[in-house]
């Protein structure tokens, strides 16, 4: 027999989600927000995509600009993570704060976190209103990663808890 959830609790059931942090703006004014609402939309071409609160200053900054980074944190990175969740980038610069290095981007203006293992650079092609976020969703035009990289060291969020990939099942 299974148990009745509702249906904001059901999703929370979803085996993982990535967190990343999401960079908007340019230069001195750009920001980062930690997001785990994120996902591929589309192998061919590459598309990937957001869920941004309209409240948050990355909202604007997006929407501003029509570009964004997809910088993939390895856990390393945990506590920077937590921390670009935790404050406003309104009122924060995130990048000095927490010991972040912009790094120049190679197609658009929006720096990437060089600290992060992968980064995706991306156009806005839409975005796509849907209850309390709305999805930007862009093409990627430009991916790099460190060397070492090694997404099994990726960070997910599950149920309110951060973890990283498990045992290889195939």
């Amino acid at each position: 027999m299974k148990e009745n959830l509702s249906p904001s609790d059901g999703i929370k059931f979803l085996p993982h989600f990535p967190t990343v942090l999401i960079g908007s703006g340019t230069g001195n004014n750009s920001n980062l927000i930690t997001a785990a609402m994120v996902h591929v939309f589309s192998i061919s071409p590459p598309m990937i995509g957001t869920g941004i609160a309209p409240e948050r200053h990355s909202f604007e900054l997006l929407e501003e600009h029509e570009e964004f980074t997809v910088n993939v944190p390895e856990k390393d990175m945990l506590e920077e993570v937590k921390d670009c969740g935790s404050v406003s980038g309104e009122e924060h610069d995130k990048f000095e704060e927490f010991d972040l290095t912009r790094e120049q981007s190679k197609e658009i203006l929006v720096p990437g976190v060089k600290e992060c293992g992968l980064i995706l650079e991306c156009e806005l092609e839409k975005q796509v209103k849907t209850g309390d976020h709305n999805w930007f969703v862009g093409n990627v035009v430009n991916a790099k990663k460190k060397q070492n990289y090694q997404r099994k060291e990726g960070i997910l969020y599950w149920g309110g808890e951060f973890r990283i990939p498990g045992e290889l099942l195939d």
